[in-house]
């Protein structure tokens, strides 16, 4: 037989359902959808547990009980692999209002680091949601870079509290006991767990340089041991003893969370296995329910090597076609439901369909070797 027969009589063997292909069609692409969705849906889980770390400040930790250099501070964010965002911070005079003359508001002195951090908000949420993805490193290098943009150290920063209650935003002027403050930024700090003293506080950028601060924050995703050791470096010698610790800013998350190890030991990490366990079944079944036609085609003269490529064919149609339609599915899902990075999601959910896909085509293969002419009587009085 040429290869123009072989293909027709495939594609024959399909249209009169011998092959039945229309049920092996449905059990790969039922099989593959669901597991597959299953791996997606518990990735896109991790990253919206990651993303909401990130964004109520889990991943920042900070240095206190000590007295901190800010310059030192502020240069941790050029260490390589270090945080993405560091900054320094002192408790400072009160704030008072011309408005509200019988109400002080908490004032702190930050340096300009600390202000980044204060801009990131919600942008560094969206930058590092896999630990694991270069994307999400570039990601994060982006966002970092808007944050640079907008940490506007030419006023003063308040908190969103602060901004309903004075009626300011950004480009207003405050009125205090200090002269006229512009108001160059408003944060967001909700009462999440984290830190609740700047939930109602102004930020005054000042120098790195202008003397010490009592605490130097960090923020680095994914968050590593280094991150303490770095912190520590920034603490300023001295001759008196104190507590100097690192505390995690927001105290609501589990401190032992670690987003790489969650993703590594997620329940769904042996899908794929499940997958071609069934893809084998579905090629081995495909062959045996038609042995017995294919021991007489080779007892009437087809070539094995005929027959193995017409198996291959007729699997290659539905497998093939079944794994198409799962992974259309899988793109659509991960790219609607993930926040960032919905093509690594994708690349590990569809891993699910290609392996009972390569499952189906190997099994096919073996069970047809191991269908010989020699068998034809053995089959007839079995059948």
């Amino acid at each position: 037989m040429n290869l123009r027969s072989i293909c027709s009589e495939a594609v024959r063997n399909i249209s009169a359902g011998t092959t039945r292909a229309a049920w092996f069609f449905l059990v790969m692409l039922i099989t593959g959808a669901l597991l597959g969705g299953y791996e997606a849906m518990s990735i896109v889980q991790l990253e919206q547990e990651a993303i909401t770390r990130i964004s109520s400040d889990a991943d920042t930790k900070a240095l206190i009980g000590a007295s901190v250099d800010g310059q030192a501070c502020d240069g941790l964010e050029m260490v390589h692999n270090g945080p993405s965002l560091a900054g320094a911070a002192r408790a400072v005079e009160s704030i008072t209002a011309s408005s509200t003359p019988g109400m002080e508001l908490p004032a702190y002195e930050v340096t300009p680091g600390f202000i980044k951090l204060l801009a990131s908000g919600q942008k560094t949420a969206n930058a590092a949601s896999s630990s694991a993805s270069s994307s999400a490193q570039q990601g994060a290098t982006s966002t970092q870079q808007e944050v640079n943009e907008t940490a506007d150290t030419s006023g003063i920063w308040i908190s969103t509290d602060v901004s309903h209650d004075f009626g300011l935003v950004k480009g207003s002027v405050m009125q205090t006991n200090r002269g006229d403050m512009t108001i160059a930024g408003v944060f967001s700090w909700p009462n999440d767990g984290r830190d609740t003293r700047f939930a109602y506080a102004a930020m005054i950028p000042v120098s790195a340089s202008s003397g010490e601060f009592t605490e130097c924050w960090a923020k680095q995703w994914p968050v590593s041991e280094q991150t303490n050791d770095l912190l520590y470096s920034t603490a300023i010698v001295s001759g008196t003893g104190g507590n100097t610790t690192v505390a995690q800013v927001n105290k609501s998350f589990d401190s032992r969370y670690n987003a790489y190890s969650s993703y590594k030991n997620r329940m769904t990490v042996w899908l794929p296995y499940v997958s071609l366990a069934v893809g084998v079944i579905a090629g081995v079944i495909s062959v045996r329910r038609r042995r017995l036609e294919y021991a007489g085609a080779l007892h009437v003269g087809q070539t094995k090597g005929a027959q193995l490529l017409e198996m291959i064919l007729e699997t290659l149609i539905w497998a093939g076609l079944a794994t198409i339609a799962c992974l259309a599915l899988l793109c659509a899902y991960c790219w609607r439901m993930s926040t960032d990075g919905w093509m690594n999601i994708f690349i590990a959910a569809c891993r699910i369909p290609a392996t009972g896909f390569a499952g189906a085509m190997a099994a096919t293969f073996l069970a047809g070797l191991s269908v010989r002419e020699s068998q034809l009587l053995r089959f007839f009085k079995s059948r």
